[in-house]
């Protein structure tokens, strides 16, 4: 029996009807480190929507997305690269590319996945539509019979990716132009041990901290004839060291109002720094060591996690008065912090209670709580449209 078109039309308009249609930009995931799951989440009707399991030891996660942010790309602790559609839930594809992997990033145009490797020591670019390996970066230093660990992956405008190399100490930038051709331009001699980094959110400086050393290694990528010099070289001298229980995650630096507000290493306080000159400008005590030092989306707050045994509170700061404001304890072991796009709520992960609680940034009230399977990593889809994230 044929049935008209006008007929078929609305038998598949009708069905299509059915369909929930939704953009990303209030998406996000967070990293269940426990279950090498994810969980999918809606911030604004602060909810979870859903889980994607398989992705391997998410012991020390992170991710990326896609410019349309769409799909979450999560790297895991043994080497799995996993491109996760949010809308489906569920792994659109999954790679194991190293043995012992803590990061990535993604280029400008949405076009290339880098991951940074422990094991073997070194960076691998990837197609982001088919994850097919494009260009596999040995981090060889000395006489090339060694490899570093590369940390601070970030990208930088150009289509290039800069990092560092903590056995080496050393600072390389890679431009992936022609992606099966990289081109390298290496920083000998930075600093002892860099040990994670981060790109200003101009794309102008990228910042190495040092764990062997005071200090900050400082490249300027729109200038990069001058080479590597060091800042805040000497914020520790005359100071009792202290047993440095967790490093500082320096891609959470906040950068407010041309201060960048810096986790100090092993020390009770957040350096503040002029980002015009980079001189030290000033120093605010904190309860403990900080973590993560994170700025509101408009500057005006930062937000201090800490590492053991202070690890179930928070501190925020407030930029115009330059001291803490609020002090709480969210919940046991709070291991990451992220903002909705316009800073009115944070979302907060406590690892060891199980859950992640949701916050007003203005009155410091608690909104939601959602449980999660040992919650660390919480990633919005808003760091599509950010350099560095």
């Amino acid at each position: 029996m044929k049935f008209p078109f006008s007929i078929l039309a609305a038998l598949l308009l009708s069905a299509c009807s059915g369909a929930t249609l939704r953009g990303t930009g209030d998406l996000g995931i967070v990293i269940e480190r426990a279950g090498g799951s994810v969980a999918v989440i809606d911030s604004s009707a602060r909810a979870i929507l859903g889980r994607v399991e398989g992705l391997g030891d998410l012991s020390h996660a992170s991710a990326v997305y896609s410019r349309d942010g769409r799909y979450a790309y999560v790297f895991g602790r043994d080497g799995g690269l996993s491109k996760v559609d949010l809308l489906r839930r569920r792994i659109a594809r999954r790679i194991i590319q190293a043995g012992n992997s803590i990061g990535g990033a993604i280029s400008q145009d949405g076009r290339l996945v880098a991951a940074q490797n422990y094991e073997p020591g070194g960076v691998k670019v990837f197609d982001a539509e088919t994850l097919e390996l494009l260009a596999d970066i040995p981090a060889t230093y000395g006489d090339g019979s060694r490899r570093s660990k590369v940390v601070g992956l970030a990208d930088v405008p150009g289509n290039k990716f800069a990092y560092a190399l903590f056995d080496a100490g050393e600072i390389w930038v890679a431009d992936l132009s022609k992606p099966r051709e990289p081109k390298v331009t290496k920083f000998l001699s930075i600093g002892s041990q860099p040990y994670d980094g981060l790109v200003t959110p101009d794309g102008r400086h990228y910042l190495a901290g040092l764990f062997g050393e005071d200090g900050i290694a400082l490249v300027d990528l729109w200038k990069p004839e001058q080479g590597a010099r060091k800042i805040l070289a000497s914020y520790g001298k005359g100071m009792e060291k202290l047993p440095v229980f967790k490093m500082p995650h320096l891609r959470g630096w906040a950068v407010a109002g041309g201060r960048v507000y810096l986790p100090a290493i092993g020390k009770h306080e957040v350096l503040v720094v002029d980002s015009a000159t980079w001189q030290e400008v000033g120093r605010i005590p904190v309860k403990g060591q900080p973590v993560f030092v994170m700025a509101r989306p408009d500057g005006r707050q930062i937000w201090v996690n800490f590492a053991f045994p202070d690890y179930s509170h928070i501190q925020v700061i407030d930029t115009l008065e330059q001291k803490v404001v609020q002090t709480f304890s969210p919940g046991k072991a709070v291991l990451h912090m992220e903002f909705t796009p316009r800073g009115e709520n944070v979302w907060i992960s406590a690892r060891d209670d199980n859950r992640v609680l949701v916050y007003d940034t203005a009155s410091f009230a608690k909104l939601a709580e959602l449980p999660a399977q040992n919650p660390s990593g919480i990633f919005f889809t808003s760091r599509a449209a950010r350099i560095g994230f």
